[in-house]
């Protein structure tokens, strides 16, 4: 694994209210609106989203209220599903707890969550959809 943020995932509450201050407040703009979540335009940054809380607690295997999600899950974008195996059995055996082993996600992808030993979350994913994609490798 690399030392790479593909994303920047920040769990809200209400999409509608973190779409207004982002947009209207901060004037950043939306490169890619899923419904479930939104993407904006980074310049060439590691790209900001926003996903449901609760959705992407699931995702993740945490419990949205609990004291093991702090809203915020790090991204790690890999070519296929074979490496998002790779990268997680590489993690387990470096010591992470798996939280979800990989598999189909919800929306369609592929991949897997750990946690580090200080407790933040790594999702390791892989989506045949799109090939404009923020790729780790």
């Amino acid at each position: 694994m690399k030392a790479h943020v593909s994303s920047i995932l920040l769990a809200v509450r209400d999409m509608d209210r973190a779409k207004r201050f982002y947009m209207e407040g901060l004037g950043w703009e939306i490169e890619n609106d899923y419904g479930i979540s939104v993407f904006f335009a980074s310049d060439g940054a590691s790209p900001i989203g926003f996903y449901g809380r609760a959705g992407l607690a699931e995702q993740v295997g945490t419990d949205p209220d609990g004291s093991g999600f702090g809203g915020m899950v790090l991204t790690y974008v890999v070519r296929s599903e074979a490496r998002v195996d790779e990268v997680m059995a590489e993690a387990q055996k470096a010591g992470a707890g798996i939280l979800n082993p990989a598999g189909v996600l919800p929306w369609g992808g592929y991949g897997g969550t750990f946690t580090d030993p200080d407790g933040y979350i790594w999702s390791v994913s892989y989506s045949a959809r799109g090939g404009n994609q923020p790729y780790a490798e």
